[in-house]
């Protein structure tokens, strides 16, 4: 190429200041920086590559003329002219195609890249990027030329600042707007699953990236679990475990981490994964509640993306504002839990008790009603909604039933167990109760509640009864037969000798009273008999208060 004279660098300059002004976004200037100037400077293609701070490597941000296979190089140029850049010096270089220092020779030789001019690109003295001139024809740069590219490049530097400042303030309105929205949205809700859903929906959207996914850490083994995703397949999500991600573990520290180009980033680990479902750049940065990071978001973009500080704080701020959101819908899940279980465990608790035969009842400190069983319902003839909350004392007003100094009332009062019977009249017949009431102590050592159980012991009160008096007939049976084997001995002496007498008798009425001793003698003869073989008597009514006794 012809060197370009004064009128012609003029020119040039003119037409490059004012596309950029036309431009407002810095990828916009990037991009039509690199489509213009191969007309203008007569070359065959043209690059600038941005400075990546977290990286320090200088990542893709515009190219034109160029093979995406020749763009995709791990290795720029030589580490000398590298150094060189950074800086701050031009370096032009001619048949490169036939140097053996770059490692990527056989592609250079591929895409027939003779000369490279490769100029640092400066914002306020510092370097910010690189811009690249790129001949398929051998090319000596002049001085003219290196002076006026590096006012190009230094435009193109300022250009691209003052394109990234205007961006960064028009995002950092959206932003604030997108904050506000996804903030009204996430803290609307108490659903876990809600609250996941909205982040990862809004945020890739708001940053014009592919997708994002969400992963917590599980409390108990510290492991992360994938609680979320938008945008991604199936097949990538279940690529393996990412807990050795570089980029996972800086996140997890607490830091956001930036990567340009995830296929040739070391801190990625399943970048042939990432190819494959069209990833490119990512955004990871930390779930935080308190200061304390409960998870990870990141965000995956499609083209390769250098997210902006406005950016990376657009999507910190959202991620403090998700932990929060998250960290209540965690709360309120085991919470809602919580009261399920205790639901639970009372349906447990009320079953049981209403499969308790005696009637059972819990009262407070202050006498009033706050449980009771199905049997004492049914025995009050109420309704469970009828009687909590009724004062102790008058569920008794309509039963025969005195309460006063009983067992509730002495637990209150001594805090230790009390029991007591006492007669109850119902439906004209006398029924015993036994009235047991035991202590519910609180965190103090107070009572708290009292439980009060209540048993029919007419049945048992019978049984006594009855057993005292199969005791006390016992006594009378074995006592009668002691009498009768003692009478029995003398009577039938006496019984004997009056049946003698009886025939020794010669007159008539002498013989007579014989035989009425002897008639007397086997009746009090019979009556031993019954004695020593009774199993019970009945008394009767006689003569006044006397009694008369029937053997059995």
């Amino acid at each position: 190429m012809e060197p370009i004279n004064e009128l012609k660098y003029l020119k040039v300059f003119q037409k490059v200041t004012k596309l950029i002004s036309m431009v407002l976004d810095h990828q916009q200037v990037m991009d039509t920086i690199v489509r213009e100037l191969p007309g203008l400077l007569d070359i065959d293609a043209a690059t600038i590559r941005l400075l990546d701070s977290s990286t320090n490597t200088f990542v893709m941000g515009a190219a034109h003329g160029l093979s995406m296979e020749y763009l995709s190089r791990t290795n720029i140029d030589t580490e000398e002219t590298m150094a060189m850049i950074n800086s701050g010096y031009p370096v032009a270089k001619t048949d490169v195609d036939q140097n053996t220092n770059f490692k990527d020779q056989g592609l250079i030789s591929q895409e027939g890249i003779k000369s490279v001019l490769t100029l640092p690109i400066l914002f306020q003295d510092s370097v910010i990027g690189i811009l690249r001139l790129l001949t398929r024809r051998n090319r000596t740069f002049t001085s003219e030329e290196l002076s006026f590219s590096m006012a190009l490049a230094e435009q193109v530097g300022i250009a691209i600042s003052y394109g990234r400042l205007f961006t960064e303030m028009e995002n950092q309105i959206d932003f604030m707007k997108e904050v506000q929205a996804i903030s009204t949205l996430v803290n609307s809700t108490l659903d876990l699953d809600s609250v996941l859903n909205t982040i990862v929906e809004r945020l890739p959207g708001s940053m014009g990236c592919k997708a994002c996914t969400i992963r917590l850490l599980r409390p108990q083994t510290n492991q992360l679990e994938l609680v979320a995703s938008h945008g991604i397949s199936q097949e990538y999500l279940q690529r393996g475990e990412v807990e050795g991600e570089k980029n996972i573990t800086l996140a997890l520290s607490g830091e956001p981490v930036s990567i340009y180009d995830v296929s040739h980033d070391t801190r990625v680990l399943y970048s042939d994964n990432m190819r494959e479902e069209g990833i490119k750049s990512l955004l990871a940065v930390p779930l935080k509640v308190k200061g304390e990071v409960i998870g990870i978001i990141r965000i995956l973009s499609a083209s390769h993306h250098c997210f902006t500080s406005s950016e990376i704080n657009f999507a910190v701020t959202v991620a403090e504002i998700g932990g929060t959101a998250i960290q209540n819908a965690r709360t309120y899940r085991q919470i809602t839990l919580l009261f399920n279980q205790v639901e639970e465990s009372e349906r447990f608790v009320a079953n049981i008790l209403n499969c308790i035969r005696p009637q059972l009842l819990v009262v407070d400190r202050n006498l009033h009603l706050v449980l009771a069983n199905k049997v004492f319902l049914t025995n009050m003839g109420r309704e469970e909604k009828e009687l909590l909350g009724a004062d102790y004392h008058s569920l008794w007003q309509e039963q025969d039933c005195p309460v006063e100094g009983y067992p509730v009332e002495q637990v209150l009062a001594t805090g230790q167990t009390a029991s007591r019977e006492h007669q109850l009249i119902k439906e004209d017949t006398i029924h015993w109760v036994e009235r047991t009431a035991s202590p519910m102590l609180g965190e103090t050592g107070e009572v708290e509640y009292v439980i009060e159980v209540i048993r029919d012991i007419t049945a048992k009160r019978q049984l006594e009864q009855e057993h005292r008096e199969r005791i006390k007939l016992q006594g009378v049976v074995e006592l009668a037969g002691t009498v009768a084997h003692e009478i029995n001995s003398p009577l039938f002496a006496a019984l004997g000798t009056a049946q003698l007498l009886e025939e020794d008798l010669q007159s008539e009425e002498l013989r007579k009273d014989a035989q009425i001793i002897i008639r007397n003698l086997k009746t009090i003869g019979e009556l031993t008999r019954k004695m020593t073989t009774m199993t019970g008597f009945e008394s009767r009514d006689y003569v006044g208060e006397t009694k008369i006794v029937t053997l059995r």
